[in-house]
Formats: C-alpha cells, sequence, structure tokens
C-alpha cells in the first residue's frame, strides 16, 4: 500500500503535454495550459521555461519557484482518465 502519492517520472511531450508517472504505477498526460494562471504560474506560459521542470522529493517544480502537488496532479489524471470512460 502506498502511503502518499509522489510523481516518479516525467516528460515534457509537447507545449505545454508533460506524461507523469505516479508511484503506484498510475500513469497520463497533462496539458497544462488551462492550470498556468497567477503570479507564480503565468511565467511559464513561456515554453522555455516550461521546459525546465524538475522532480523534487516527488513534486514537480520550476526554477521560479512554482510547483504542483503530486496529489493535484493525481486527480486531474484520475478525472481525465474517468470522463473518458463515461462517452
Amino acid at each position: 500500500m502506498i502511503d502518499f502519492i509522489k510523481v516518479v517520472s516525467a516528460t515534457h511531450i509537447e507545449d505545454f503535454k508533460i506524461t507523469l508517472e505516479f508511484n503506484d504505477g498510475v500513469k497520463g498526460t497533462i496539458d497544462f495550459k488551462n492550470e498556468l494562471w497567477g503570479d507564480v504560474f503565468t511565467p511559464l506560459l513561456d515554453v522555455s521555461l516550461f521546459k525546465k521542470f524538475t522532480l523534487s522529493y516527488g513534486v514537480l517544480s520550476w526554477p521560479n519557484g512554482a510547483d504542483f502537488a503530486p496529489e493535484f496532479l493525481y486527480e486531474l489524471i484520475e478525472t481525465k482518465s474517468k470522463s473518458s470512460l463515461s462517452v
């Protein structure tokens, strides 16, 4: 059983899309375009900065201090999976 969720790999696909894998094996791609608002996230609309993400202790983060909690990212992927099943 997983005590806490974390991102174990992240790969930039194109534009604002990143494929993530979590420590429980769940994988998915997120298009961050609609998530990049507010003071810390707006600079990431520059794709050259967006692509400079790193993983630190299972958290997706950027050099400007922006980050997304792994639980939030996991929920985005789970919601996307469920909505694609309900056609």
